[in-house]
């Protein structure tokens, strides 16, 4: 299947899972995962009326967009693990940042958008599964009270709400406890009514598991394979 045809498959997808929960599809953006994808790729997506794009890793956006500055109302956004020496470039390169995960990481890309006179959403990423090998904040961590408890001092970043990667099943509902985590986690800030932290984005599932995760409260899905196809293993 063409690009074009993966993303109709995808949208409908996306539509049945939110009615079947009682949502309305309007409720839930389609994040395309461009990584590793080649220019001519996601401008096959834009033409398919794609707009909201996904990157892992700096350098290689770097390496791409100005093959890419002509697609108008396109939104890209960092979701991949962000050093903070490359805070300053996805400052540069990106309208988002969905996976802070450290005050430190916070405070760069403030002064980095401070210095640009510029405006940064960005979620918090939350390990909800307790993962080493992952990033994210673990969702009773001192670390992200302390980061929340900053929000009103980082004034260039708008806080959004909330992404995680769940630990990977092979059935897709072995996912749903924790969906169901972060939506709960979602919930019970959002009562807070904390200074300078909205919690309406819900960012997570991807292209095995993301009509559980739209079950389970997602806002935005995040689906690269299942849009562009396999990545090749060479």
């Amino acid at each position: 299947m063409s690009i074009s045809e993966n993303l109709a498959a995808v949208r409908e997808r996306i539509n049945g899972a939110a009615l079947r929960a009682g949502r309305s599809p309007e409720e839930i953006s389609l994040m395309a995962v461009s990584k590793t994808q080649a220019a001519e790729r996601i401008r096959e997506a834009y033409s398919a009326g794609q707009r909201l794009f996904g990157e892992n890793r700096v350098q290689e956006f770097a390496g791409k967009i100005d093959g890419l500055r002509d697609l108008r109302d396109t939104e890209w956004h960092m979701i991949g693990h962000l050093q903070t020496n490359k805070a300053a470039k996805a400052v540069e390169l990106f309208c988002a940042v969905d996976s802070v995960d450290s005050l430190k990481l916070a405070e760069k890309l403030d002064a980095a958008a401070r210095a640009i006179g510029r405006k940064l959403e960005v979620l918090v990423e939350i390990n909800v599964g307790g993962e080493a090998a992952k990033s994210g904040l673990a969702p009773e961590s001192p670390a992200l009270e302390e980061l929340f408890l900053a929000a009103p001092r980082l004034e260039t970043l708008a806080f959004r709400g909330l992404m995680t990667v769940p630990p990977f099943t092979d059935d897709p509902q072995g996912a749903r406890p924790y969906f169901r985590k972060l939506r709960e986690l979602r919930e019970t800030i959002a009562r807070r009514r904390l200074p300078a932290v909205a919690m309406e984005q819900l960012s997570m599932g991807m292209s095995h598991d993301f009509e559980v995760a739209i079950e389970e409260g997602s806002t935005c899905v995040r689906v690269g394979t299942g849009i562009f196809g396999e990545r090749s293993k060479a």
